[in-house]
């Protein structure tokens, strides 16, 4: 059985992950606004210019154009992530909504047990009726 040497970090330890989980960037409104102004009124061959010295993709700034043409691009709260914060649900709620999933699963597995009772009731049917049909028929007789 080997064993990781004294000089060489376990991977379970912080210093043996290269790369740090980057965090998302968030960007002020007057900085939105500022790069779809500049985006917009630059020449068609600079606006790639502009997004690479920005380390931006387009989709940013069709979809921060969208939002002040909607005049849905305001200012946010100065804690990004206090704005990005949903109440939390209560226990009574989260059991609430748990029970009402369950509900809905057991409901459709009745349905669809339903149906097959009636397709298996109605395949009975039918072989009994095949059945009684056949001891009714007499064997053909061969001469």
């Amino acid at each position: 059985m080997s064993t990781p040497s004294d000089d060489q970090p376990s991977p379970t330890t912080p210093a043996a992950d290269p790369a740090p989980r980057p965090s998302r960037r968030v960007f002020t409104t007057e900085y939105k606004l500022a790069i779809v102004t500049e985006y917009e009124n630059a020449p068609n061959g600079e606006k790639g210019a502009i997004l690479r010295r920005e380390g931006l993709y387009s989709s940013h700034v069709i979809e921060w154009a969208r939002a002040r043409d909607a005049g849905t691009l305001t200012h946010r709260p100065a804690d990004p992530a206090a704005a990005s914060k949903r109440p939390r649900k209560t226990a009574e709620q989260l059991e609430l909504e748990e029970l009402r999933r369950r509900n809905a699963k057991l409901e459709a597995d009745l349905t669809k047990t339903r149906l097959a009772l009636d397709i298996m009731g109605k395949a009975h049917a039918l072989l009994e009726e095949l059945s009684e049909s056949a001891d009714n028929d007499k064997p053909p007789t061969t001469s």
